[in-house]
């Protein structure tokens, strides 16, 4: 009965207090703010690829990492093959990887085993909530090995196999991606395919496709022919929707997208931020250079998108060409701080102006957004760009910043801080597990916005501390 009453006492409901960073409503109990750690999902996720070697399952586990980091639910991939490469040091050839080559097995099966002790210290310990478990995992053995670690830990399992036939995406493959693996350093390049064939040929024999019957159990994605089919079975919660719709929206055929901010605007002069002004007359000539820029680039049926704000529409007005209005593209709201100067936020809301320097990030205006308020906002841009190809998006500082991060995995902690210059275009092309960013200046001035970090973000610095990087304007 005590401890019932004990239990009574401790879920009672709190005092509320408002989290002066986030500006959101918590628990507060003899003064103090209670922390509790934002989960997206109920319990730890391990997702787990299957398929034959040179199917795009790294390619699919590094992307889906850097989606799920990047909408904030903490993930970490978990490369089998470099533990392998870690354990060996040296590759040989395909020999290795017969099946009747004990020595081989064994010490696959210990680079497997040692992964998943890894995998538990990050969802266990280190506070993950995904971990990407990148491997082959071909026979149902190995799977149910990975199911009984995951049952035993309270860890849920979701599959992702691909599946593909196709010899010529196979040959793509091995080409763009497994020639430059530190596997064929040393080997030319006829050699180094003829090597990984016979490589996909050790492990054919034992291949055992997830299964509808056998399998009907399991949570899991098939990828037919890279997104040609898909077969989804048992989708249990929230985050594994979220996988099986990105995973149904990525394609791989080339492509590129084109990220740059409207021209130059009145209050970009003037040094103040957000408002909806017009484009001044370097602005406008900028747009200008930004439709003759399109024009050399001759690029296949290009789909251009802005935000619904006066100067990025006046931006590709000048294009010529048909263009898309997103609400979603829109700039960060700054609340209270709409069309104020830096200097005028530091005389009027010092302590705000501090908070912002301290967590750039999750700092919330008051009456406003966050970046991380942002990258929510976009998440459905972003996801219409990896289902587009060639695309051209006119938006703003904080939101290019946003979809930059996406594309080049950064953090959170770098996000806020990436340049994003005005009259500049960034050309980002995907590449085998990455993104190649080419930075064209189209040689039009224009002040610079950008304000760093700087050294002194404590609430009680000076004003010159506190205005120390805030850049030139009227």
């Amino acid at each position: 009965m005590l401890d019932n009453e004990e239990f009574m006492l401790d879920t009672s409901p709190r005092e509320l207090t408002q989290n002066p960073l986030k500006k959101i409503w918590m628990p507060c109990k003899n003064g103090h703010i209670a922390q509790r750690r934002v989960c997206m999902t109920n319990c730890p996720t391990l997702i787990v690829t299957v398929g034959l070697p040179a199917r795009g399952k790294t390619y699919i586990s590094k992307k889906l990492t850097r989606y799920l980091n990047w909408i904030g639910v903490p993930t970490k991939e978990f490369n089998v093959g470099q533990y392998r490469r870690e354990c060996l040091k040296i590759y040989k050839s395909f020999e290795f990887f017969r099946p009747d080559n004990e020595e081989g097995l064994k010490i696959r099966r210990q680079c497997a085993l040692a992964a998943l002790n890894d995998v538990r210290q990050y969802l266990s310990v280190e506070g993950g909530q995904v971990a990407v478990f990148d491997a082959t995992n071909t026979t149902r053995e190995r799977r149910g090995t990975i199911v009984k670690f995951a049952e035993q830990n309270g860890f849920k399992v979701f599959f992702v196999e691909s599946v593909c036939e196709d010899p010529d995406v196979i040959a793509q493959n091995i080409v763009q991606v497994k020639l430059g693996s530190p596997d064929y350093i040393h080997c030319n390049t006829e050699e180094a395919i003829e090597d990984f064939m016979k490589r996909i040929k050790c492990y054919e024999s034992s291949y055992q496709p997830l299964d509808e019957v056998l399998d009907r159990d399991l949570s899991y994605i098939k990828i037919i022919d890279v997104g040609c089919r898909y077969l989804v079975n048992r989708v249990l919660d929230h985050v594994q929707s979220r996988i099986v719709y990105y995973l149904m929206n990525i394609h791989i055929t080339p492509r590129s997208i084109y990220l740059c901010r409207h021209g130059e605007s009145d209050l970009n002069i003037k040094g103040r931020i957000g408002g909806d002004s017009g484009l001044s007359p370097r602005g406008r000539e900028y747009a200008k250079s930004l439709r003759k820029f399109i024009q050399d680039q001759n690029i296949n049926d290009l789909k251009v998108w802005t935000s619904q704000m006066k100067r990025t529409i006046q931006t590709a007005e000048s294009l010529g060409v048909p263009y898309e209005q997103w609400k979603s593209l829109n700039e960060i709201n700054a609340g209270v701080c709409e069309e104020m100067m830096y200097e005028e936020i530091q005389e009027n809301y010092p302590l705000e102006f501090a908070l912002r320097d301290q967590d750039k990030y999750r700092y919330r205006y008051p009456k406003g957004e966050s970046y991380e308020d942002l990258v929510q906002r976009l998440e459905p841009v972003m996801m219409e760009l990896e289902r587009q190809e060639n695309v051209l998006v006119v938006c703003h500082q904080a939101v290019m910043r946003c979809l930059l991060a996406y594309f080049l995995d950064k953090t959170a902690e770098e996000l806020p801080y990436l340049k994003c210059p005005l009259h500049t275009v960034l050309k980002l092309t995907p590449v085998a597990y990455g993104c190649k960013v080419e930075s064209v200046c189209l040689g039009v001035d224009s002040v610079n916005t950008h304000r760093d970090r700087p050294e002194n973000v404590k609430v009680q610095r000076t004003t010159d501390d506190a205005l120390q990087t805030v850049p030139a304007h009227l």
